[in-house]
């Protein structure tokens, strides 16, 4: 990774993009890639799409979604304390002890997820972390200086940490999932711009918002684009970590290169292309089931506009929905060597169907 791929990477995900509110890092997000595009355009909430030869009839996506895990301010108390509920999948066990950025009307506000101390507990009878007793604390008296900093029902509430890198082999951090994709999709369009290659079909590179409360970003763009084939990509759990159960969770591991999955969302066709491109460029990769659907916005691709051959390339990723998620970089970089050589290989208007 070059200096200014770190550059963008770090940039990105270190910046707040919560669900519902992802207009910061989408900027961030066009201005890298818009050098490397021929056009670019976002629709109403925000999923921002980046086109090489806008003009061509068959349009091909690759897709990430751009959106994090955050909560909602809910209540707040007459000492100032402020309750949450979740805006996407946050876990509500995490969150004690940790610092958060509020974003309220006048600007950041940082707070603390506090807690009752350990020596405390026992005499009051040990409790577990739940939605109903996590709460905030910004330094306020009273319910109304906190609305004084600019805070209300409804502001949103991010995790205060930034990426870092363990043992100069994975990057650590919160909104791996999914600004990673985002990353790497932006990646292959780089290198498909300085590699000067030209592409007899039309690319959408795709960051959809509000994936993590039911992959609709992604339902809204792919009725606009309506493309003739989707390549997406999400994250998915590195099963070597502890505490996983390989006969239910599967076998992925971080550094073994990326998951292709298979489920009813995703189509053979495509996905056998994939899998022979990896073959034919020594490409490792590592293989997962979904049962129904794959809880990414393959599914929403896969059922848009009459049905769109849709495939999912996934980044093995331990410890996902806390402020900790890690990604071998070896995988970053071999989803994006993967992404990039499919479409250099995909012949222009070609027909995924079963049956001719």
């Amino acid at each position: 990774m070059d200096q200014q791929s770190q550059d963008f990477l770090i940039k990105y995900l270190n910046n707040a993009s919560p669900t519902g509110f992802e207009s910061s890092g989408q900027q961030i997000w066009l201005d890298y890639i818009k050098p490397f595009v021929d056009d670019h355009f976002t629709d109403n909430y925000g999923t921002a799409v980046g086109v090489i030869n806008p003009n061509a009839e068959y349009r091909v996506v690759i897709e990430a979604h751009a959106d994090e895990i955050a909560w909602f301010v809910n209540y707040i108390d007459s000492d100032g304390y402020i309750y949450v509920v979740r805006n996407g999948g946050s876990d509500h066990q995490i969150a004690p002890s940790k610092r958060v950025n509020i974003h309220g009307d006048k600007g950041v506000v940082k707070g603390v997820f506090g807690w009752p101390a350990i020596h405390v507990r026992p005499r009051s009878g040990e409790k577990a972390p739940t939605l109903k007793n996590i709460f905030i604390d910004v330094g306020a008296k009273n319910k109304e200086e906190v609305e004084e900093m600019g805070i209300h029902v409804g502001t949103v509430i991010t995790f205060e940490d930034e990426l870092f890198k363990l043992n100069n082999r994975y990057w650590c951090g919160r909104a791996l999932d999914n600004r990673v994709g985002g990353f790497m999709i932006a990646e292959v369009a780089r290198r498909l711009s300085e590699e000067g290659k030209k592409l007899p079909f039309g690319l959408y590179v795709v960051n959809a918002v509000q994936e993590e409360i039911g992959l609709r970003g992604a339902e809204m763009i792919a009725a606009k684009i309506k493309p003739h084939v989707a390549v997406i990509t999400d994250v998915c759990h590195d099963t070597h970590s502890p505490m996983y159960d390989k006969k239910v969770d599967g076998d992925q591991k971080a550094g073994n290169g990326p998951v292709l999955t298979y489920g009813p969302a995703v189509h053979n066709n495509l996905l056998n292309m994939i899998i022979e491109t990896a073959s034919t460029k020594e490409i490792p990769f590592q293989r997962a089931a979904a049962s129904r659907s794959t809880g990414t916005d393959t599914d929403a691709f896969a059922y848009s506009n009459e049905g769109v051959p849709s495939a999912l390339i996934s980044l093995p990723l331990k410890y996902m929905h806390t402020t900790v998620e890690t990604a071998h970089e070896d995988d970053i970089q071999n989803v994006i060597n993967l992404m990039y050589e499919f479409i250099l290989q995909l012949p222009d208007q070609h027909d995924f169907s079963y049956l001719k």
